[in-house]
């Protein structure tokens, strides 16, 4: 079952790239399918065992998702997008945004809000699977520490007073209706302006969306003592007058100070324990004399986390003037 986590990870991000290319010769199950070297029944019947959903649905799906961001942000027609994505024609376009939207592309055009697109799927990821980390402990300091001060801005999200970790909050929100990790993070990606967007698709990573973690008295008390509330969501504009979905919280984040614990790329697979440690290590061991500052923990403080391997791991932690 391991390998096959692997080999459905290569389908699913073989379909995001050839969907962003336009290469629909690539997404038939013949061609996946031999790719992998497998039958195409094998493959199928491995799809749906691992990620839950037919192949042809996912991929009908992601299209749509590909889809609905064009007519949000370009001004291409209908008619072009339809042929782009795999439609035979605007009506079959049409029917099929509506029936997964809500809305017609024109209406969504004229108005976005936040529907729930299908985000892309993460079969094989070696922490949730329970194969630990591969290779040995770096032992070199690659943790860079800095001050910033962020603007005011909005932060959109749900939050979990008894999670503890990123699997744990999801599980737990799983038990929640409307509050599953699919439909929030299908949420959060179709919302446009999102200040820490790259243009990615896929759940906290590169598409705007951050775990964080609020300063709560009623919250858990994490590893540094401090209590604190778990959150999922999206950092927007400070002027952002959008929908709220009716299960998400928008707060106002004043402008403040942070200070930033930020290490580089890394390779997933072999190295997400060792620099968790890291970045861990480095907070515990800040020594704050002679910066003028030390954490804040008022509550209602805010904590980013951003985990994308291609870019950096990061915890962005509010701080305050020492008196």
């Amino acid at each position: 079952m391991y390998e096959w986590h692997k080999q459905i990870q290569l389908i699913v991000d073989e379909i995001d790239e050839s969907i962003r290319q336009h290469h629909d010769e690539s997404l038939t199950l013949k061609f996946l399918s031999r790719k992998l070297g497998y039958s195409e029944f094998h493959t199928t019947r491995k799809f749906k065992e691992i990620s839950g959903m037919q192949y042809r649905e996912y991929l009908r799906l992601r299209r749509l998702a590909f889809a609905l961001k064009e007519v949000r942000d370009s001004e291409k027609s209908f008619l072009d997008i339809a042929f782009d994505y795999g439609f035979s024609s605007h009506e079959a376009f049409t029917r099929a945004f509506k029936n997964s939207y809500g809305v017609t592309p024109s209406e969504y055009r004229k108005k976005p809000r936040p529907v729930v697109l299908r985000t892309k799927i993460t079969p094989f990821d070696r922490y949730f699977l329970g194969f630990g980390e591969i290779g040995m402990m770096k032992t070199e300091n690659d943790v860079k520490i800095y001050f910033v001060t962020i603007p005011a801005h909005k932060f959109l999200h749900i939050k979990n007073y008894e999670s503890n970790g990123y699997w744990d909050f999801w599980q737990k929100q799983s038990m929640i209706p409307g509050q599953d990790c699919d439909t929030i993070c299908g949420l959060l990606d179709s919302i446009k302006g999102k200040l820490d967007d790259e243009g990615g698709t896929e759940s906290n990573s590169g598409s705007g969306q951050i775990m964080a973690y609020m300063n709560d008295p009623d919250g858990r008390l994490c590893d540094w003592g401090i209590p604190r509330t778990e959150c999922y969501g999206v950092r927007l504009p400070a002027d952002y007058k959008g929908d709220v979905p009716p299960q998400m919280l928008l707060i106002d984040v004043p402008e403040a100070e942070y200070i930033a614990f930020e290490h580089g790329p890394f390779d997933y697979e072999q190295e997400n324990r060792s620099v968790e440690e890291k970045i861990e290590k480095a907070m515990a061991d800040f020594d704050f004399t002679d910066t003028g500052y030390c954490f804040d923990t008022t509550p209602g403080r805010v904590l980013y986390f951003y985990h994308n391997p291609e870019r950096f791991w990061k915890y962005i932690r509010p701080v305050k003037k020492q008196s």
